[in-house]
């Protein structure tokens, strides 16, 4: 898939450069247009280099060459980028480029192929407050919602004028997320609800420490985002974690392994398909102390089983597909078979945490996807392309009929 992204004349122009990485790490083609405005924040060398395509910087001399000289296919090419991409993505799109596609003005190649594509549009303003606030500028967005222009508002904070408020550029996961919702490239999984587990749960110790893991929840909020671009309804039970989840999703954040394991049941008879790759602690305090525990030497914590909720969710399953994932740091493929037998389970995934590099803490994984008559290796790859290996198989494996 390929997606046109547009960079207008604003100090976030520099922003955009991790939005095409982002949307390479979920296997998408950039192809970057820039506005004369915009060169003057960042070179088109940065996106050329970093999409490795062509970047677009003029009507008629579109390779940015300045000595090159217009010819046919400079003067149609604004026709060609139209009927190639899925997606026209802008970012950061200034009050000038809103209000020039808004009144359908086409000055530029940015401005001229948002009228010539009809591929989904998606765009993130970034401006100074009182700009965002004009009603000229807010009179222009709703006339592009109205036209099914999806918008990714943007966020309050310190803008680079020096004034505090709204007109930040949204967070680029957002962004991301709303160009990949944009795109619902495959519905494959549509009438269908995913149960998804992700990040870590914390056990507490007392009232300011806990036992908690490494896990990041990267590999579950992939996977939300990835089934919701199939068409899925999500639901995505998360515990702590920074990351900013799918737009789309409906997400419940609990903390413990216990809260984690009732909201799991709770949403289970939602469910047809579920996949925990959640890192719960398997041991908690047996006792939590109700003050902040004094250092006064050395000290014992003795410890309890927490709930295994993996194998209760296998066992009180009915028609659900549930895929596992295991953390291991030895006898791999091995400890993995053992666990899709003994809890009951569609498919394991796992994964050698023991790795540098892979796994925990990072935006990459090597997994290996054993089911009872599969074992398909998923060589190092960024965690979104291991999601869409998972779902692959979730899809393959629901077409089974499953005994009741």
């Amino acid at each position: 898939m390929k997606v046109a992204l547009g960079v207008s004349g604003g100090i976030a122009a520099y922003k955009a450069a991790e939005v095409v990485r982002l949307l390479q790490d979920r296997g998408i083609r950039v192809q970057v247009i820039m506005t004369q405005g915009a060169q003057q924040f960042v070179r088109p060398l940065t996106f050329a280099a970093l999409s490795g395509e062509k970047v677009i910087t003029d009507m008629f001399a579109a390779g940015g060459d300045e000595n090159s000289q217009p010819n046919i296919d400079s003067a149609i090419e604004h026709i060609a980028v139209a009927q190639s991409i899925d997606a026209l993505l802008v970012v950061p799109a200034t009050a000038d480029i809103l209000a020039k596609f808004a009144q359908g003005i086409a000055n530029d190649f940015l401005t001229t192929l948002y009228l010539a594509t009809t591929a989904p549009v998606v765009v993130a303003p970034a401006m100074n407050v009182n700009m965002w606030s004009h009603p000229a500028t807010q009179a222009n967005l709703e006339l592009l919602r109205q036209r099914g222009v999806r918008i990714v508002a943007p966020g309050d904070g310190y803008l680079a004028c020096g004034m505090t408020g709204p007109g930040r550029l949204a967070e680029n996961d957002l962004i991301v997320a709303a160009a990949m919702e944009g795109l619902a490239a495959s519905q494959e999984l549509a009438g269908e609800t995913v149960l998804i587990t992700a990040g870590p749960t914390r056990e507490r110790i007392d009232p300011v420490r806990y036992l908690t893991n490494r896990s990041s929840g990267r590999m579950g909020y992939a996977l939300a985002e990835a089934a919701l671009r199939r068409g899925a309804r999500v639901l995505l039970v998360s515990g702590p974690t920074s990351l900013t989840p799918a737009g789309g999703a409906e997400v419940t954040r609990v903390e413990s392994a216990e809260q984690m394991r009732q909201a799991v049941l709770k949403l289970l008879p939602e469910a047809t398909i579920v996949i925990k790759t959640a890192a719960v602690a398997d041991f908690r305090p047996q006792r939590a102390a109700e003050q902040k525990i004094k250092r006064k030497g050395a000290m014992s914590l003795e410890l309890e089983l927490t709930t295994d909720i993996l194998a209760e969710l296998a066992h009180s399953k009915r028609s659900q597909i549930i895929i596992g994932f295991a953390a291991e740091t030895e006898n791999v493929l091995e400890n993995a078979r053992k666990k899709l037998m003994s809890k009951s389970l569609d498919a394991i995934v796992v994964n050698d945490v023991s790795r540098e590099g892979v796994g925990f803490d990072s935006d990459r994984n090597a997994v290996t996807i054993i089911t009872h008559s599969e074992v398909i290796e998923v060589p190092e790859t960024t965690k979104w392309e291991v999601a869409q290996r998972v779902l692959d198989q979730a899809v393959r494996l629901r077409k089974v009929p499953q005994a009741t």
